[in-house]
């Protein structure tokens, strides 16, 4: 897993070279994660020194979390320099898909933007995305779990390069830019940011990156689709959590194609991609339990 993170960080500084974007290194935005970077190596050792079972669960939890945090921060930053050398919108055709699976994101988008109530819950399960992982990741490290949690972080990863690799190819500005027009009665969380941040990232005249105020700009494959799909699945795992942290990410699921402006494609695209990261995460698990013995 260690390798894999700086692989996908090297590919990341690849890319970023080849398009001319940058880091903003020093926006203070960027405190909690050098915070995490500095203190988190020093809280594991010490836990790892002290060796009680509690020490050893708080050492797998710093582990496991700050694993995550560096590969989901790794996948949006490279989505940037992606969009960058990406050609063209692929929304025609996604919504051409959608008109064949009868799927009206006009009609979902006007009854969420006509009833608070499913505005609120619709932010609220959308952001769960990275309330469920904490959930996952925390269970696994308290009940020892450890391959389990190697196996939920390796599909992870697998899933946002399988993502980032297709998005290349049908980059979208989403059916809320592509659909509606005139007044806008309910802005989702993730606004209109594709229509104006990927020319601008094509043109180069969007060169600095703030990690604080990272974008989502992958379309299809939807990854909140290929991250729930990945939390039910790990959710299995969880014993009498199971139901909650499957109840999440089926929440976050319905509320994706307003909060996320996606296509139904984009979801079934995303959750495909996740399925294909499953299966080879636990192929490789499976070959490193081998190669072990």
């Amino acid at each position: 897993m260690r390798i894999a993170v700086v692989m996908g960080l090297a590919a990341c500084m690849s890319l970023l070279w080849a398009t001319g974007l940058r880091v903003d290194l020093f926006s203070r935005s960027n405190i909690p994660y050098y915070a995490i970077l500095a203190v988190g190596p020093l809280v594991r050792g010490w836990c790892l020194r002290d060796g009680r079972r509690w020490s050893l669960v708080v050492a797998d939890i710093v582990e496991y979390y700050t694993l995550f945090i560096a590969m989901a921060l790794t996948g949006a930053t490279c989505s940037y320099p992606v969009s960058a050398l990406s050609v063209g919108f692929a929304d025609a055709g996604l919504q051409r898909i959608d008109e064949l699976l009868q799927f009206d994101w006009v009609a979902w988008y006007e009854l969420v933007a006509a009833h608070r109530s499913l505005q609120l819950l619709g932010i609220a399960a959308y952001q769960s995305i990275f309330v469920t992982p904490a959930l996952l990741l925390g269970w696994f490290a308290v009940t020892g779990q450890r391959r389990e949690a190697h196996r939920f972080l390796a599909a992870f990863a697998i899933s946002a390069v399988m993502a980032l690799a297709i998005y290349s190819q049908m980059p979208a500005i989403g059916p809320f830019a592509f659909l509606w027009h005139g007044p806008i009665p309910y802005m989702p969380m993730s606004e209109l940011w594709q229509p104006d941040l990927i020319p601008a990232l094509r043109a180069h005249s969007f060169t600095v990156i703030d990690l604080g105020q990272l974008r989502g700009l992958v379309s299809a494959p939807s990854f909140h689709a290929a991250s729930a799909t990945l939390y039910i699945a790990a959710a299995q795992r969880c014993g009498p959590l199971r139901w909650w942290l499957t109840a999440l990410p089926c929440a976050m699921l319905l509320s994706t194609p307003v909060e996320g402006t996606h296509y139904l494609i984009d979801l079934i695209l995303g959750a495909g991609v996740a399925l294909v990261g499953w299966w080879a995460a636990t192929q490789l698990i499976r070959w490193r339990v081998r190669t072990a013995a």
